[in-house]
């Protein structure tokens, strides 16, 4: 079996979490991974040893998280170490964070969510909240999420009402981010790196898909199970 990380403070409240084993299920039948998912609580998580050896980090949904450092982390981790990463909902906004603190060196950047009180922060609330949403996203022609789901736009479900903002798009974009899904506005819902085995994060919950497996959920698990096979 193949182990991943489920990074995120597990609870039945979360319809997400909820979806998680039939997701796995499913994964089993349809794609023959069996991947061994351990749920770590964002509190251990804050530890880097607790992310060693697993083949994927999931960054689910849930937030606000009951570490913002433990979310931060599991994100650092996997794009340091080449491991393949998702980032869903939460999962996204805390992407972005430890990519603009670590990489663009925007250390005082901040979550609205989290109780940072900051005039700027990188995550924002949105003007329309999106929990109980669907929307259309257009993606970007050669993008890895393009390629996933085979078409150039999307219709997607939400359940967040946070996401980047706007005045920090291109210093992240500057420093190797690309943002490769836009809603009809222009706002960001998708983002992802090219230099990196895979590490994708979307502001859309892909777990309350109920048509099969999500097509970016498979990639991701088609990832995990390339880099848990790959000679040393």
């Amino acid at each position: 079996m193949i182990s991943i990380a489920l990074v995120g403070d597990r609870s039945p409240a979360v319809r997400a979490h909820s979806r998680i084993p039939v997701i796995l299920d499913a994964l089993r039948e349809e794609e023959r991974i069996d991947l061994d998912a351990y749920w770590i609580p964002t509190e251990e998580a804050t530890d880097p040893v607790a992310l060693i050896g697993f083949a994927g980090v999931w960054l689910l949904p849930g937030s606000p998280y009951r570490s913002e450092a433990g979310a931060v982390t599991a994100a650092r981790v996997a794009r340091t170490a080449g491991i393949p990463f998702l980032g869903t909902c939460g999962g996204f906004q805390h992407a972005m964070l430890e990519f603009a603190r670590d990489v663009c060196g925007l250390t005082s950047a901040t979550h609205a969510e989290n109780g940072d009180t900051g005039d700027d922060p990188l995550i924002a609330e949105l003007s329309c909240s999106l929990v109980g949403h669907e929307g259309a996203i257009n993606l970007a022609p050669g993008s890895r999420i393009e390629r996933l789901l085979g078409t150039g736009r999307t219709i997607e479900r939400y359940h967040c009402s946070y996401g980047i903002a706007a005045g920090y798009i291109d210093l992240l974009a500057a420093h190797g981010m690309r943002f490769t899904g836009h809603d009809d506005a222009g706002e960001v819902r998708v983002a992802e790196l090219g230099d990196h085995p895979f590490f994708l994060a979307t502001l859309f919950q892909p777990e309350l898909h109920t048509d099969g497996v999500h097509p970016v959920i498979r990639g991701f698990a088609q990832a995990v199970a390339a880099r848990a096979t790959a000679p040393a």
